[in-house]
């Protein structure tokens, strides 16, 4: 199945319903559902590149490397700043953290840990901030903190379903490659 890149994805934020309880539970379960993920893939296909892209644990170490993007944001919320801090679209951070060094627990511990930092800062926002709006600075569209942190969930999302991508193409030896 063929899935729509990251910076080609339309996001729709016109729910009125408050989700964000439904959203935190989604952001606090994707670490185990990381790591109960990488059960099933065999130790040698963590740093094959798949089609020349990043590697099972360059994606793993991706989600680390933003965590401190969507902190960052959630500060532009409560500040109410009218547009939210830029990300680097390079994700130079990410090529050049050479995270295929390290231990596959490691850059586990270290997700599942911003990320509880993280959910500690939003667990208990009240509905004026959950509601709060800025603008996003690639989408150019308002998005509400409520918005944002689903934005982080399918951002998520899309980095699991690349994992398990990986882990199936490289089961069957499809475009793969070992990385330097």
């Amino acid at each position: 199945m063929k899935k729509t890149k990251w910076f080609d994805r339309k996001f729709n934020f016109d729910s009125q319903q408050n989700i964000f309880p439904s959203i935190i539970e989604r952001l606090i379960g994707t670490p185990a559902r990381l790591e109960e993920k990488m059960k099933n893939i065999p130790p040698e296909t963590l740093e094959i590149k798949l089609d020349g892209a990043w590697s099972i644990k360059e994606n793993i170490g991706h989600l680390t490397d933003l965590e401190p993007l969507w902190q960052g944001r959630l500060q532009d919320f409560l500040h109410a700043e009218k547009e939210l801090r830029p990300t680097d679209l390079a994700n130079r951070k990410t090529d050049e953290a050479n995270h295929n060094s390290k231990p596959l627990d490691e850059l586990l511990k270290e997700f599942r840990q911003v990320r509880m930092e993280t959910i500690a800062m939003i667990e208990n926002l009240d509905d004026e901030i959950v509601f709060r709006s800025a603008l996003h600075p690639r989408l150019k569209t308002p998005m509400r903190t409520m918005d944002s942190f689903l934005f982080v969930a399918e951002h998520d999302d899309h980095h699991l379903a690349r994992i398990t991508e990986i882990g199936k193409n490289e089961v069957k030896g499809n475009g793969a490659e070992k990385s330097a």
